[in-house]
C-alpha cells in the first residue's frame, strides 16, 4: 500500500480530485487530499494576507499530524509551487513527487516570475472586485460552479524557499497536458526532459488532466506506487 497527497491547484479544493482519490482508494492505496487555506471547503477562511508559506504549512502540517512518511506527493497547476516548499521541508517522508502540468520553481523563483505579462494583467484585474483575492482566469466548466473560490494573490508573489530536503526524494515525475492552450508549463517538460533524474510523461489532454483521461493519469500513478512493492 501507498500513501498519496494529492494537493490541488489555484481556485480548487480537494472537491477537484474526488474521481482521482476514488480511484487510488479503490485500488488500495491510503489517499490524502487536503484543501488549501481559503479555497474549497475552507473558502470561508481567506483573505488577501495568505501566502504560499501558508499553503505549504497545510500540507507540512498534515503530514506532521496523520505521521505520514514514504509519502507520493503530487502536486496539479499551482499545486507544483507548495509541493516544491514542502519537500523542501519534509523530504525525508517524501517517496516520489508527481507534478501534474504543474509549476516547477526554481530556488527563489515566484508564480509570478514564471507566468507570463498577460496572465500577469489577468491576476491583477480579476482582484480589483475582491482586492487579494484573485477570480479565476478561464471559464469555470459546468458542475464546478458554485465550488470555485477567489484565490489569495500572495501566493502568487512570494518564492520558493528550497536548499532544505528536496534531495533526499528518491523519484521525481512531470506529467505534460499536450492539449492543454496554457503555455506556461511547456518549459517544465523542457528542462525534466533534459534531466535523467526526471521521468517525463505527456498525454493529450487539457489541463484538468484527470478530466480526459482519468485511466492514463491514475496508471501513471500506480506505476509509481508499485516499484517500491
Amino acid at each position: 500500500m501507498a500513501i498519496f497527497v494529492l494537493v490541488h491547484g489555484a481556485w480548487g479544493g480537494s472537491w477537484g480530485y474526488g474521481p482521482l482519490a476514488r480511484e487510488l482508494r479503490s485500488a488500495g492505496h491510503e489517499v490524502y487530499v487536503p484543501s488549501l487555506t481559503g479555497l474549497g471547503e475552507r473558502a470561508h477562511l481567506a483573505h488577501g494576507g495568505l501566502r504560499l508559506s501558508d499553503h505549504i504549512a497545510d500540507v507540512v502540517g498534515l503530514i506532521d499530524c496523520e505521521g505520514l512518511r514514504d509519502i507520493i506527493l503530487v502536486g496539479h497547476s499551482y499545486g507544483g509551487m507548495v509541493i516544491s516548499g514542502v519537500a523542501a521541508l519534509r523530504g525525508t517522508r517524501i517517496r516520489s513527487l508527481i507534478y501534474l502540468d504543474a509549476f516547477l520553481p526554481k530556488d527563489g523563483e515566484m508564480l509570478w516570475d514564471i507566468v507570463d505579462d498577460g496572465t500577469r494583467a489577468m491576476y491583477i484585474e480579476n482582484q480589483r472586485q475582491s482586492p487579494g483575492l484573485v477570480q479565476p482566469i478561464f471559464p469555470i466548466p459546468p458542475g464546478r460552479a458554485g465550488r470555485v473560490s477567489g484565490h489569495p494573490l500572495l501566493t502568487l508573489l512570494e518564492p520558493v524557499k528550497l536548499g532544505g530536503e528536496e534531495d533526499a526524494v528518491a523519484r521525481r515525475t512531470y506529467v505534460f497536458a499536450s492539449a492543454s492552450p496554457l503555455g506556461s508549463f511547456a518549459p517544465f517538460r523542457a528542462r525534466c526532459t533534459a534531466d535523467p533524474a526526471w521521468d517525463v510523461h505527456e498525454l493529450p489532454t487539457s489541463h484538468m488532466m484527470w478530466d480526459d483521461d482519468l485511466p492514463g493519469i491514475t496508471r501513471i500513478l500506480l506505476d509509481d506506487a508499485a516499484k517500491d512493492e
